[in-house]
């Protein structure tokens, strides 16, 4: 919640409303945690018509994090190519290009992963 507040200041000129429902524990550091968070939320404000909802549920030991939002969405075959470091679909969009490939990375640190 904290860090969805932030990032509503950060998108505040967009009026975007980010929504958190549900609750889990994360059984690593807390820095990753926002590391990965901070960067799906980001992505998902940046994309976002008008909403972004984050659903946090334990399944079994793992913690799973959903990230929606309203936005035109991503097609199909550009998926694998979004996670790969420095590759950006829009080149007219602000980003490095590392984002989701930093989640990736750093979920699968944690016997995770990252599923668009």
């Amino acid at each position: 919640a904290e860090l969805a507040r932030a990032l509503a200041r950060l998108h505040a000129g967009r009026a975007i409303a980010i929504e958190v429902e549900g609750e889990g524990h994360f059984a690593g550091d807390r820095q990753d945690l926002i590391e990965i968070l901070g960067n799906l939320l980001d992505n998902a404000c940046q994309w976002a018509a008008s909403r972004v909802r984050v659903t946090l549920a334990e399944r079994g030991e793992m913690l799973e994090v959903r990230v929606e939002d309203d936005g035109p969405g991503m097609p199909e075959a550009a998926r694998e190519l979004a996670t790969a470091r420095f590759a950006r679909l829009d080149e007219t969009a602000a980003g490095s290009g590392l984002g989701l490939a930093i989640v990736s990375e750093m979920a699968a640190l944690y016997d995770g992963g990252l599923e668009l």
